[in-house]
């Protein structure tokens, strides 16, 4: 059967063999992988490019092993959800940072203070949502290994000065740069890295200014018609509250909590799940054996009456009460 393969793959085959880093080979692989048509004719194709990739991601962990170093743009997921940070110089990250987190960036008026990133844990009720600051970006200047950052991240947040008269050239700059690096695309293949659209937030910052009533207003009606700007104010605390909303609400997981037969449940540590898991994924995540084992469940809060039996495949819903009996 013949491959058929589209010019966005070729495309993609194209910056593979320019590629120079390893990040980028990978990257590139990445979107080979993802683009090249799903039929029977490049089934051998696609098993290439997954082993090409597996090769150069252990060629990259083995060369920073042998050097002796650890990548400091690799920030290890914690909590509910990984949430990336990316502006340009001065337009509040690390300010951000430090006011939904209890971690301690570096705040200050002149640029490039952040010179790698650095993770916080946010308090959302009764989880917490891992926010990570990342050095800025210019037209000029983007810092090397930042795009892998970008591409493991869960949701990313793109902050732009309100204030400033070159708003619009910062909102659409970011906006390119996560377009031209593949970092912001639609369902890919197992493997491949990237963050959905629906999980990318810009958010307005400095909007205690003067200015940036004016300016918003720009950017409203010059920037992409799809993008909503979300104003806030690390300084003066606006709009911060209704950001952690948000941002749960854009991770789109769900709370479930946990209870043994006879006893109450455990109301302080949740498990967070994807939306639309069942009770066998719970089960997983619980202990690898525990689908094997569970006999029956039982649930409380969305089912239709308290303590009903359901069956494994049942949808769980946020703040779920499960019981599971072995």
């Amino acid at each position: 059967m013949p491959a058929n393969l589209t010019p966005q793959y070729y495309e993609a085959e194209e910056v593979f063999k320019k590629a120079v880093t390893i990040e980028e080979k990978i990257a590139a692989l990445e979107e080979m992988l993802a683009v090249i048509p799903k039929h029977k004719g490049t089934e051998k194709m696609q098993a290439d490019l997954k082993k090409r990739l597996s090769k150069f991601k252990e060629e990259g962990q083995r060369k920073a092993k042998a050097a002796g170093r650890v990548d400091p743009f690799f920030i290890e997921k914690q909590g509910a959800g990984q949430v990336v940070l990316l502006g340009f110089p001065n337009t509040g990250k690390s300010a951000l940072v430090a006011s939904m987190t209890r971690a301690k960036p570096k705040v200050a008026e002149y640029p490039f203070t952040t010179t790698i990133p650095l993770a916080g844990m946010m308090p959302y009720q009764d989880i917490f949502i891992q926010l990570v600051d990342t050095p800025p970006i210019t037209a000029e200047v983007v810092p090397p290994g930042l795009s892998g950052t970008l591409r493991n991240a869960d949701m990313l947040l793109v902050l732009v000065d309100a204030a400033s008269d070159d708003c619009l050239e910062q909102l659409m700059y970011c906006l390119s740069y996560l377009k031209e690096k593949k970092i912001i695309r639609e369902g890919s293949a197992p493997g491949v890295r990237g963050v959905p659209p629906g999980r990318l937030l810009v958010l307005a910052s400095r909007t205690d200014l003067p200015e940036s009533k004016d300016n918003i207003q720009i950017m409203n009606e010059l920037g992409p018609g799809d993008i909503e700007l979300f104003p806030v104010s690390a300084a003066r605390g606006l709009g911060l509250e209704a950001l952690r909303e948000k941002i749960f609400e854009t991770l789109d997981v769900i709370r479930v909590y946990t209870k043994i037969p006879g006893r109450e449940p455990d109301l302080k540590t949740p498990f967070v799940l994807k939306r639309g898991s069942t009770v066998l994924g719970l089960a997983g995540s619980i202990h690898r054996d525990l689908p094997r084992l569970m006999k029956s469940a039982r649930i409380w809060g969305s089912a239709r009456f308290e303590g009903q039996s359901v069956m494994r495949d049942y949808v769980l819903q946020d703040r779920d009460i499960v019981e599971i009996a072995q």
